[in-house]
C-alpha cells in the first residue's frame, strides 16, 4: 500500500517508512494504522483482516498475510450400529450395539506458515451393519478420518473416526451373539496457541464458539452405549421379548447426541456430526454414524 504525507501543501509518496520503538529509529513490522480525524482516531490499514469460515476441503494454499489458523469445530466420522437379533428357541432376543463417535477440535488455533499448502480432509461417516436379523456375526463400518497436514508446518491434527458395533458367535436356536459396542475415534493434536491477539483485534482466548463452547478444546471420541433399554446389555431373557437396541456414542465431548437407540422392532437412528448411530432394536435396523466435519478461517497473531 502505498503511503503519502503533506509535506507543506505537497503530497509525497514515501518509500521507505521508520517507526521509533522508544530508542532509535528502526525497521519494523506495522500491524495497524491510525489516524486521528478531528479527534476521533480511525483505523485505515491492517496487515491482515481474519478471514470468514470455510469447510472446504482438499488442498487449499494458506493467504500469504497470514500466521494462524482458527479451527472453530472438527471431528472424525461416527461409526455405524447394528441391528438387532433374532433368536429360536435361543432363550432371549437382543437389541444391536451404538456405534462410537471420532475424535474432536473445538475452538484450537495452530501457527501455520502464510503461502504453504494445507491438505484437508474430512471423515466419511460409518456404515450401517447388517439388516439380516440371522446374521449373527458382522460388523458396522468404521467412521472416516478427518486431518489438516501443512506442506511446511506438518500435521496439524489427525481426529480418527469412530469403530463400528459388531456381534460374533451366535446362532438362531443360541447361543446369544457375543456384542461390541463401537470404540472411541483417536486423536492426535499438535500444540496450539494458548494466548494471542489478531492484528484486527481478536483476543483468541475467548474463542468459544465451537460445540464444546470452550476455548482450546480437543481429544478423543466416546464408546458407543452398551446398554439397551433398561438392560445391561441390550438382551432380554426368553423368545420374543422386547428389548431396544443402545445409543450411539456423542461426539464433541458429550455436546453432541449419538443416534438413539430403536425401540423393540424400531430402528436406530442415524449418527450425526461425527456422532455414532443408534442400533437396532430387536429385529430391526441399525444406522449410519455421523460423517465427519471441519470449520476453520485464517488469521494473524501479532
Amino acid at each position: 500500500m502505498a503511503t503519502y504525507v503533506n509535506d507543506s501543501g505537497t503530497w509525497r509518496e514515501i518509500n521507505n517508512l521508520y517507526v521509533h520503538d522508544g530508542t532509535s529509529f528502526t525497521n519494523k513490522t506495522i500491524d495497524n494504522v491510525y489516524i486521528n480525524d478531528s479527534g476521533t482516531w480511525r483505523e485505515v490499514f491492517t496487515l491482515f483482516t481474519t478471514t470468514a469460515y470455510s469447510t472446504s476441503t482438499g488442498s487449499i494454499v494458506v493467504p500469504a498475510g497470514a500466521n494462524a489458523i482458527h479451527v472453530q469445530y472438527a471431528v472424525g466420522g461416527g461409526g455405524g450400529s447394528m441391528n438387532g437379533l433374532g433368536y429360536d428357541k435361543g432363550g432371549g432376543e437382543q437389541g444391536g450395539r451404538g456405534g462410537g463417535s471420532g475424535g474432536y477440535v473445538s475452538d484450537k488455533v495452530f501457527s501455520i506458515s502464510g503461502g504453504e499448502t494445507l491438505a484437508i480432509a474430512t471423515g466419511s461417516a460409518g456404515t450401517a451393519g447388517s439388516n439380516s436379523s440371522f446374521n449373527y456375526t458382522a460388523s458396522a463400518g468404521n467412521g472416516g478420518t478427518t486431518s489438516v497436514v501443512g506442506g511446511i508446518t506438518g500435521t496439524l491434527f489427525t481426529l480418527g473416526g469412530g469403530g463400528g458395533s459388531s456381534y460374533s458367535g451366535g446362532y438362531v436356536q443360541g447361543p446369544l451373539a457375543t456384542q461390541t459396542s463401537g470404540s472411541a475415534g483417536s486423536a492426535t493434536i499438535s500444540t496450539s496457541l494458548s494466548t494471542g491477539t489478531t492484528t484486527d483485534g481478536i483476543n483468541i482466548t475467548t474463542l468459544n464458539g465451537g460445540p464444546a463452547n470452550a476455548f482450546n478444546q480437543g481429544g478423543v471420541g466416546a464408546e458407543g452405549d452398551p446398554s439397551g433399554g433398561a438392560s445391561t446389555a441390550p438382551n432380554c431373557g426368553g423368545d420374543n421379548c422386547n428389548i431396544a437396541g443402545a445409543d450411539g456414542a456423542d461426539s464433541y465431548n458429550g455436546n453432541v447426541s449419538g443416534g438413539s437407540g430403536g425401540g423393540s422392532g424400531g430402528s436406530g437412528s442415524v449418527g450425526t456430526r461425527g456422532a455414532g448411530a443408534g442400533g437396532g432394536g430387536k429385529e430391526s435396523s441399525g444406522n449410519t454414524g455421523g460423517a465427519g466435519e471441519i470449520n476453520y478461517r485464517f488469521m494473524r497473531i501479532t
